[in-house]
């Protein structure tokens, strides 16, 4: 290939290359630099270590003998708290003593049945104590001595109330109650004889020794089954129930001699 003396020699065309931001000026080099945190020209500064403890073990002192234990004084035993006393509720100024006659053999569960509906009706200012008459004796059965208690006049309550229309409509209303004593259907307060023989006597019974029970009566005709004077015959003369002796009355060579006896020495014709 011959060169043509008429053409230019063309060069290869280079892209300019990308601008490089100008150098700044000294100065401003200068104001740069100075303004670099002084924290991070500050030479980091290395922790020193600490020098080793020396390895002199000291010698423990010796350990002091520990003081006896402090018995503390015995507490006095703490007294228990006095009971409180149930205030008593105000009753009836206007109460008087009365008598009821009732089912017989159904004393008790009579008188729990009335004080419970005083308590349901809310009547109890008008009612106060409502008794059984009874008495403790002593009987023996089957060889075995019991105490009991025997009602003094079966088919009766005694009551402290007041009456009006409200108590007296439901000491009536109430099942196995008759009715109250008294004339022409009109309750009649005990007298203050009658209250004394029953009511007082009755708390003072509870406190005394139970009388025995003895099935005989004075008159009635016995015979003697034990002891120095077995089947003699002969009549009871006195009861004594606190002692549970009889006295009776037998023929002795053609003489009425009285002749002391246990109850149980003798039994009825």
């Amino acid at each position: 290939m011959t060169d043509d003396p008429n053409k230019v020699n063309e060069q290869p065309t280079v892209a300019p290359a990308a601008e490089l931001p100008a150098e700044p000026p000294a100065d401003q080099r200068a104001e740069v630099q100075s303004e670099a945190p002084a924290e991070a020209a500050a030479p980091i500064e290395t922790e020193a270590a600490s020098p080793e403890p020396s390895a002199t073990v000291a010698t423990a002192a010796p350990e002091e003998p520990a003081p006896p234990p402090v018995e503390e004084p015995p507490r006095p035993p703490e007294e228990p708290a006095p009971p409180v006393e149930k205030a008593e509720e105000p009753k009836s100024d206007k109460m008087d003593w009365y008598i009821l006659k009732v089912q017989s053999n159904r004393e008790d569960s009579i008188r729990e049945g009335l004080m419970r509906r005083v308590a349901i009706a809310g009547l109890d200012y008008y009612f106060d104590e409502v008794i059984v008459p009874t008495e403790k004796v002593t009987e023996f059965k089957g060889g075995k001595k019991k105490v009991i208690k025997r009602k003094l006049y079966p088919g009766y309550l005694v009551v402290h109330m007041e009456i009006n229309d409200d108590t007296w409509f439901l000491v009536r209303e109430t099942p196995g109650i008759g009715d109250f004593t008294g004339a022409a259907g009109r309750p009649s307060p005990m007298l203050p004889h009658e209250v004394e023989r029953i009511v007082i006597k009755q708390e003072e019974k509870s406190e005394k020794a139970p009388k025995l029970k003895i099935a005989f009566s004075q008159g009635e005709r016995i015979k003697i089954k034990e002891g120095t004077f077995e089947s003699f015959e002969g009549e009871v003369d006195n009861i004594d129930e606190t002692n549970g002796r009889v006295t009776v009355m037998i023929n002795i060579f053609g003489r009425s001699t009285p002749v002391e006896l246990e109850y149980w020495q003798i039994e009825a014709l």
